[in-house]
């Protein structure tokens, strides 16, 4: 696991205010804080028309993938933000990104401008998920997160998401659009990311604390609560025969 390759095991679980304040105490002597603290997340997924890529992800396969633009912090036109395919295998969670300064993935993601210069064979695998499934909508989930690491072990990740919430038909991280919450404001949505087996104090302390692992998908959460811009929800979406199209690098497709 080097760079901009990942391979873990990521276990969620949704957290009191109490839970998490309780499980911050018992972590103190095991994990820290990285760097950047309290850090705002925002991510942009994207899917076919007819939400393809999230209605078969709801169906718990055991193999499935996503596309999702991510930039962290503020957000400025000298940003550089991932691209990154997540792909999910037998409880696996396998992540191949690259990074991108935000006007490039913007060209690229809008007008179908291949970033050359960026050339990789990770680009190449997201360029024929694109050409595959010809996303045409973006869901931003954007979140409050403090990750932590393991003072011992550096692989043992921790995070925990806040202020979780939404916006539709967006594309580009730079559009402002209104936002609606996913979740409730005193929830948190706790990841344990290890590349192996959880340590036993770890597993003491959610035992402990009565912290039990909650399958919960940030963009299918938001999918399932809200309608999309007047549409029904993607779980009442009809089933609808898709017509292939021929690939013009663009997001734009017509589904006729």
């Amino acid at each position: 696991m080097a760079g901009n390759i990942f391979e873990r095991v990521e276990i969620k679980y949704l957290l009191t205010k109490e839970q998490y304040d309780a499980l911050n105490i018992k972590l103190e002597p095991y994990m820290q804080v990285d760097e950047y603290g309290l850090n705002t997340i925002s991510s942009i997924y994207y899917d076919t028309k007819h939400y393809d890529v999230i209605r078969t992800s709801m169906e718990k396969p055991a193999y499935k993938e996503k596309l999702r633009l991510r930039a962290y912090g503020s957000i400025k036109d000298t940003s550089t933000v991932y691209l990154e395919l997540k792909k999910k295998y037998d409880g696996i969670v396998y992540k191949r990104r690259v990074a991108l300064p935000i006007k490039v993935a913007a060209d690229y993601l809008e007008k179908g401008i291949y970033p050359k210069d960026y050339d990789s064979q990770i680009l190449r695998e997201i360029d024929y998920f694109i050409k595959l499934n010809r996303p045409s909508t973006g869901t931003l989930i954007a979140c409050e997160r403090v990750a932590m690491f393991g003072k011992e072990d550096k692989e043992l990740r921790i995070t925990f998401d806040s202020n979780i919430r939404t916006s539709f038909d967006k594309t580009n991280l730079q559009t402002e659009k209104e936002e609606k919450p996913v979740i409730d404001k005193n929830r948190y949505l706790m990841e344990i990311k290890v590349p192996g087996t959880m340590p036993l104090w770890l597993t003491a302390a959610l035992n402990e604390l009565k912290i039990y692992p909650h399958s919960f998908s940030k963009y299918g959460e938001a999918m399932t609560i809200y309608s999309k811009q007047g549409m029904r929800g993607v779980s009442e979406i009809k089933e609808e025969k898709t017509h292939a199209h021929k690939y013009t690098g663009k997001f734009n497709y017509n589904y006729s």
